[in-house]
């Protein structure tokens, strides 16, 4: 992945209103709209899993091992999860509710 293709996807993104959008080589080879926050969906169910599908797809094309791999990323920063979560506040223990420090002080 490049700068190209990040811009690429962000513009994708940007013009469906929110979502989201694999590319390679600056070109946008899938995306899902998700007009709702950014994140879900009034599309029939059929349609958004055709789509969510397509992304999926794409990314696997591209070497992606993981089956779902916007579903593994929206859960590494959910903070209800029990275990070590990043958040926009940093790295929290959600078992302490605390956040913890990124380098000791030794």
């Amino acid at each position: 992945m490049n700068d190209s293709d990040m811009i690429a996807a962000a513009q994708e993104v940007v013009r469906i209103g929110g979502g989201l959008a694999v590319a390679c080589d600056g070109v946008v080879l899938a995306s899902l709209p998700l007009p709702i926050a950014g994140l879900m969906s009034d599309a029939p169910a059929a349609e958004v899993q055709h789509g969510l599908q397509a992304v999926n797809d794409s990314l696997g094309r591209l070497g992606y091992r993981l089956s779902s791999p916007f579903a593994s990323l929206s859960f590494l920063a959910l903070p209800v999860i029990p275990a070590l979560k990043l958040t926009d506040r940093g790295l929290v223990d959600v078992g302490r509710f605390e956040i913890v420090p990124l380098w000791s002080a030794g």
